[in-house]
């Protein structure tokens, strides 16, 4: 009688298991010190943007759960007030979240399903520099406390281990990427990167992906736009174009060929371009009569401001604008995603280098226009 019993639950738990369904994903979580948060939303991905599709409130526990369906494994986010929580998860996933709310550096855990244990793993790669920059952090303002005349001097003294941080946790995203090629975990990886500073490695990693993730629109979207960024890669062609002056003269990329052209795409409002205005005017004078010229591309929809920066910062190379922010012609055919942007074109036409700034520009026109 006892065996009988002792097989019929085996049995019940056999049937419960597997009656698992299959057709649906979890989340189970749970926030300590959620402190008045009573509100979680899950974000899913539309049309390559993540959008609210279902709340509920948390228990008195900090508890929460959310059962969902997914045509295809896919991007999700969990947020609660300022924080947000960023999960992968296809149906049949029961996946598990926990967070402590009064860690600045966000921190969480994940598990339940391969995807979200890969991205478990990225994230306690992510935090441990993150902990390490907010040390770093925490030292610079304890020094500058004591020596507050001398903020800008401890700054720059800090300022290469803080790069040294950031390097490192580039190339160790870098190298999570490549073992974890196939995932949506080392997609996700490769888009914290900064897309200016990475933009061939970016676009060779949508290359080696294309055939690997397949039916994610937000992977198919960026293996399109990476496709798009191949014909403005140094070594390709410059694309031609025609762009007028403020005064209405058509200006062509072709009018600069025998040229080194710097092809620089800014804006009045831009704050990060004004500030490099003054390296880029010094290498202008310092280059000008070597072969080398400038032409500047202004996103400005405001003419008048666009001319004013022009005039108020010196910049004594020739101007176009198309008038239309992101959405000139120009600017969509060199992929120009944020500014400043700028690609400096050889005698030939081809494109020789990128974002140059600063001292990096002066360094490649010295080595190169002898």
């Amino acid at each position: 009688m006892r065996l009988k019993n002792l097989s019929l639950i085996v049995l019940i738990a056999i049937a419960f298991t597997a009656c698992k369904p299959k057709d649906s994903f979890n989340i189970d979580g749970t926030f300590k010190n959620p402190g008045a948060e009573k509100k979680v939303f899950l974000f899913g991905m539309q049309n390559s943007q993540m959008v609210a599709i279902d709340s509920t409130n948390l228990s008195e526990k900090g508890e929460f759960k959310f059962i969902r369906k997914t045509p295809s494994v896919d991007f999700f986010r969990v947020s609660v007030g300022n924080h947000e929580f960023m999960l992968i998860a296809k149906n049949g996933d029961d996946i598990k979240l926990e967070a402590d709310l009064a860690d600045k550096t966000m921190a969480y855990k994940i598990s339940g399903a391969n995807e979200v244990e890969k991205l478990s793993e990225l994230n306690t790669l992510r935090n441990n520099f993150a902990k390490q920059v907010e040390k770093l952090q925490a030292d610079f303002e304890a020094k500058v406390a004591t020596q507050p005349q001398n903020r800008a001097t401890i700054l720059e003294e800090m300022k290469p281990q803080y790069e040294s941080y950031i390097n490192q946790l580039n190339t160790s995203i870098l190298k999570f990427a490549k073992e974890n090629k196939g995932t949506l975990a080392s997609f996700y990886a490769m888009n914290t990167l900064s897309p200016q500073e990475f933009e061939a490695e970016l676009v060779a990693f949508a290359d080696e992906i294309k055939d690997e993730i397949k039916g994610n629109t937000t992977v198919d979207a960026f293996i399109k736009q990476m496709a798009s960024l191949k014909t403005v890669q140094v070594g390709q062609v410059a694309p031609e174009f025609t762009i007028n002056t403020a005064d209405g003269k058509p200006v062509s990329l072709s009018d600069y060929k025998g040229k080194y052209v710097l092809v620089d795409f800014w804006a009045s409002w831009c704050q990060p371009c004004r500030q490099e205005n003054p390296n880029v005017v010094k290498v202008y004078n310092k280059y000008k009569a070597k072969n080398f010229d400038i032409l500047g591309i202004s996103l400005d929809t405001d003419k008048a401001a666009w001319l004013g920066a022009v005039k108020a910062d010196g910049l004594m190379w020739t101007h176009v604008s198309e008038l239309k922010d992101f959405n000139g012609e120009t600017v969509k055919k060199y992929q120009v995603q944020a500014i400043p942007t700028s690609y400096l074109i050889d005698p030939a036409g081809k494109i020789a280098a990128k974002n140059l700034r600063g001292d990096e520009l002066d360094a490649f026109l010295g080595k190169t226009l002898r």
